[in-house]
């Protein structure tokens, strides 16, 4: 017998919006489904209410008559209890003023509901209690805690809050894994769910690198297992309902200096061992269909090559630098055979124009490239070889190819932002070449676009090689120098910053910021060259370059050197670092964020479990003495002077197991120790975070207005 008289569902449209309206059907006499476009045909026992969620008024009567809400996005706000499914989900506030008013005493907060699937919201809305915290999966406790408890206070609501990482659906889709780290420490928990049912099975597997592929029969599945140095070195068999104690192994990788994962492909015919470090690659094959199979190598690894495989029928594609490809080729090779001998170029090497991803269907071939500075899709229809590209009009945006779980389709789906754009969500038709808008990103204080500019700036380095900035303001902000800046950096690893849409920035932008980000060398923005020149003992353009930025946004009188707070994370970190030891002057403040600052003392420490990997990237002290005096010369730590250093805030965690907290001690200790000024060097630890910061969405928001807070204070807005 239906439990409710009627359901309001939010955001049901797609397949698996069908599918909640279909696994709901005994649970309610009328579903009525909100959005923004009319659903079409309807069952008998549907309803709909066509609406846009941020029309608060429509939103409110929407809610009206009905007993539950199973809201797809929104912030949660008020409600009896909630179900939190992605730390990462902004929303709407109407939805929970309509359950408020209308005396709504159940609403299930969903996002990304394909991660979880719509059992787990079928399944939570015929709960008849609240599910207490503690009793629900591997939930963040500290999460729960702040959330129950500022809800417990405000309005004597009880707080649910499910923190769930990531999910691996079988083909058959009847089991899934899905992965949890409840302390930060990136030590997550394996957990298989049967869908029919319902319910996770009693195959839990600890210490794993978060990520699983099932074998073809679905009995089993494959995973990495982290050492107690963090470090995937093992590659395991679990087959489902024995001990995990008893799972095979199956490759151990033996060289310290590289990291493996495992995963498959969507034609489900093979296991995907990724074995490298930061410019060598290898892949180890199994067939699905085999798991006891002997994992058979495509191409044995060669220092300095680096080759990723896509799947496509009876053959592979593969993206790899070999034969010279700087910025990257794509070949194909026989799956029999796919050995380095039967590669068979496809798309050639071009330099300046960067090959960052691929992703393959049944007839066409989708990749996403750099050049001059900016992305761009590219279709290829693997028949005739014909390509076309995605256009864009604006200065400079972020693109993003946001996978799929189809191989013989026509439709690719993309995300586009810039930083005046939010993110939106497009389906393309690769044979049609028609684009569909699926979602905008909803800014629940309002975004007007035309309020901003956004800009492109070609910083001047000292070797004369042009360094872009993304730049944000205001339209009403003054450009004559009185501005202050917050200007981010990072110039590692090959890894570009996007121009994309930032809401935490458009709180500094709003109260008169340029916002600006310096894509140093050291990144991949202007093709792999970009990264050469900012590795290794060519590190030190990474630094000047930034300061160049920092330079150039004062002489084209954006801001003045007293107004720019200079921000960087991790790699971003040890970039303040050595730029406050480089040009204390330049700079009125700076945010050193998780900050890899004792480089030199790190790669001289072999036992460390993160060591052994750096050494392509930064060089190796101990076998080199070239590399030992190209670190200590930009070390911040071992830089460290008696200078007038601006004020500096540096953050660290606990449980970081990246940059362990003692690092920026240290940092923090010596400058204070050895500088001359009275300006403050700040230090916070947080107890209960690890490299990426804050666990949960309110606690990492927290955290930023901290770093804004400062950012205002040491630039006199407040």
């Amino acid at each position: 017998m239906p439990q409710y008289e009627r359901i309001l569902i939010t955001g049901a449209a797609g397949r698996l919006g069908s599918e909640l309206r279909k696994g709901l059907v005994p649970l309610a006499k009328k579903i009525r489904l909100a959005g923004r476009q009319p659903f079409g045909d309807l069952a008998p026992h549907e309803e709909e209410a066509v609406f846009d969620l941020a029309d608060m008024e429509a939103t409110i009567a929407a809610t009206k008559d009905c007993d539950a809400i199973v809201h797809f996005g929104g912030a949660p706000l008020e409600c009896e209890w909630q179900i939190i499914l992605d730390s990462s989900i902004r929303g709407s506030y109407h939805i929970y003023e309509g359950a408020r008013k209308h005396g709504v005493k159940r609403v299930i907060y969903a996002s990304s509901v394909h991660a979880i699937g719509y059992h787990e919201v079928e399944a939570h809305i015929g709960v008849d209690a609240p599910v207490r915290p503690d009793s629900l999966y591997g939930v963040s406790k500290n999460f729960v805690e702040s959330l129950s408890r500022l809800y417990w206070d405000k309005f004597g609501i009880e707080t649910v809050c499910l923190r769930i990482f990531s999910s691996f659906p079988e083909p058959a889709d009847r089991r899934m894994l899905w992965s949890y780290d409840d302390r930060g420490s990136e030590f997550y928990t394996l957990v298989a769910r049967e869908l029919e049912g319902k319910t996770d099975l009693a195959d839990r597997v600890p210490d794993t690198g978060g990520t699983g592929s099932w074998s073809a029969d679905n009995q089993g599945f494959f995973y990495t297992r982290l050492d107690p140095n963090h470090r995937p070195s093992k590659t395991f068999y679990h087959r489902i309902g024995t001990d995990v104690a008893e799972d095979r192994l199956v490759y151990e990788e033996p060289d310290p200096g590289f990291f493996m994962s495992v995963g498959g492909d969507r034609l489900n015919e093979w296991i995907m061992i990724s074995i490298s470090d930061h410019e060598t690659s290898e892949y180890r094959l199994i067939p699905a269909g085999d798991p006891e199979a002997a994992p058979k190598i495509v191409a044995p690894r060669t220092t300095g090559l680096e080759y990723d495989i896509e799947e496509g029928g009876d053959i592979f594609f593969i993206l790899t630098n070999a034969d010279g490809a700087k910025d990257f080729k794509i070949v194909t090779a026989p799956v029999s055979a796919p050995g380095r001998e039967n590669w068979k170029e496809l798309v050639p090497h071009e330099p300046g124009r960067l090959i960052l991803s691929m992703l393959s269907f049944k007839e066409f071939l989708v990749r996403l490239e750099r050049k001059d500075g900016l992305p761009r899709i590219v279709v290829r229809e693997r028949a005739t070889g014909d390509e076309h590209l995605i256009a864009f009009e604006e200065e400079a945006f972020a693109l993003g190819l946001a996978g799929a779980y189809e191989y013989d389709t026509d439709v690719m789906r993309f995300s586009y932002s810039s930083m005046t754009t939010p993110a939106q969500v497009f389906d393309y038709n690769m044979r049609s070449r028609e684009r569909v808008l699926l979602k905008t990103q909803e800014v629940p204080s309002g975004h007007d676009p035309e309020h901003y500019v956004t800009r492109r700036l070609m910083a001047p380095a000292a070797d004369g090689e042009l360094v872009p900035i993304s730049l944000l303001h205001h339209r009403d902000t003054p450009l004559d120098g009185s501005a202050p800046c917050l200007l981010y950096g990072y110039g590692s690893y090959g890894i570009t910053v996007p121009a994309a849409f930032n809401t935490n920035s458009l709180s500094l932008v709003d109260r008169g910021f340029v916002y600006a980000i310096a894509h140093v060398r050291g990144g991949k923005d202007k093709g792999y060259g970009w990264y050469d020149d900012g590795k290794r003992a060519k590190k030190m353009n990474t630094f000047t370059d930034f300061i160049a930025c920092a330079r150039h946004l004062v002489a084209e009188r954006y801001t003045a050197h007293d107004r720019i707070v200079a921000q960087g994370g991790s790699a971003g970190g040890m970039l303040m670092g050595a730029i406050a030891n480089m040009a204390p002057e330049s700079f009125g403040g700076i945010v050193a964020e998780v900050p890899f600052v004792d480089v030199l003392t790190t790669m001289l420490d072999a036992s460390l479990p993160l060591t052994p990997p750096e050494w392509p990237e930064w060089g190796n002290p101990i076998a080199s003495a070239d590399d030992y005096d190209t670190i200590a010369a930009y070390s911040p730590y071992d830089q460290v002077a008696a200078l007038d250093y601006p004020p500096i805030l540096a953050l660290a965690g606990l449980t970081d197991p990246r940059v362990t907290y003692w690092e920026p001690a240290k940092w923090v200790a010596r400058l204070r120790d050895r500088k001359t000024g009275s300006n403050p060097v700040l230090f916070k630890i947080n107890m209960e975070s690890g490299h990426a910061g804050a666990s949960g969405r309110f606690s990492r928001l927290e955290e930023i207005a901290y770093i804004y807070a400062y950012a205002l204070k040491v630039t006199g807005k407040v």
